[in-house]
């Protein structure tokens, strides 16, 4: 698998991702000025006529079978009209990454840090945030980014979105959680993880629930059987400090993505 991730964007995870991170947002707007932090933002806008994303044809799975659909439930209206505002003739040529649905998400007072490793990627993404209020972008470790520059005290909400290329990205992640938590009462975090085998997964969620003592909401999107351990067969979410309904939404995102763009697909919304 290539984990740039132009060849994956607006793919069926980023469909999920999308949509529960728009719904987390509104979510949390009343809650005073609020501060987001991407551990891993990407470049933050994707050409869907590039010839990565042409190679790999994940968008045409995903993000235009979606924008065709009229059954999609309503907790994808957000991002949807993000795309269209992007793509005005209706032909979905461009796709929008997590810093510029957050960016574009943003109040008075709001900040997000969207953190990028990979030197392209930050470049591509500091060109686009530059001059949007309120938004920075850092060339960094953004697990290190994250400890170093999470608030001690009002409503922030961690993205953590690696590529997983590294062995030790699911240790740091439970790293990380555990030791802004211990510190940080009002964060609120959504991980997504791919789905390949179970084994993996689920001991990921054991320290993970060992490390952090508050209730996790887990989202499974199965988009196929995980028969294969070599393929993602589908994505999951982990959200810390989960708003009231989020459970809700995430059942229908889950569940019209796995049911109407999997091959046999389901979805599993639970809590730890």
């Amino acid at each position: 698998m290539n984990y740039r991730h132009a060849f994956h964007a607006g793919n069926f995870a980023d469909l999920v991702k999308h949509a529960a991170l728009l719904r987390l947002l509104a979510a949390m707007a009343g809650d005073g000025s609020l501060r987001v932090i991407d551990t891993h933002a990407g470049r933050g806008l994707y050409d869907l006529a590039g010839p990565e994303a042409m190679k790999s044809g994940e968008a045409q799975a995903g993000i235009v079978r979606l924008m065709a659909a009229s059954d999609a439930p309503s907790q994808f209206q957000a991002l949807t009209a993000a795309v269209l505002a992007l793509n005005r003739d209706r032909a979905v040529r461009r796709y929008p990454g997590s810093p510029w649905l957050i960016a574009e998400a943003l109040r008075a007072g709001d900040t997000y840090l969207a953190c990028e490793l990979r030197a392209e990627e930050h470049r591509a993404l500091h060109d686009l945030m530059t001059g949007r209020p309120g938004v920075r972008t850092l060339f960094a470790d953004g697990f290190d980014a994250a400890l170093a520059e999470a608030p001690r005290s009002g409503p922030t909400l961690l993205l953590i979105d690696p590529p997983f290329e590294r062995p030790d990205d699911y240790p740091r992640i439970v790293q990380v959680l555990a030791r802004l938590q211990r510190r940080e009462r009002a964060l609120s975090a959504l991980v997504w993880l791919p789905l390949k085998d179970l084994e993996t997964f689920d001991g990921f969620l054991r320290d993970l629930e060992d490390e952090v003592p508050s209730p996790l909401l887990i989202a499974e999107t199965r988009m196929r059987p995980l028969t294969d351990p070599l393929k993602m067969n589908g994505c999951a979410l982990v959200l810390l400090g989960a708003p009231h309904g989020m459970a809700h939404d995430l059942r229908a995102i889950c569940g019209w993505t796995a049911e109407t763009l999997g091959d046999g697909g389901e979805a599993r919304v639970y809590g730890l």
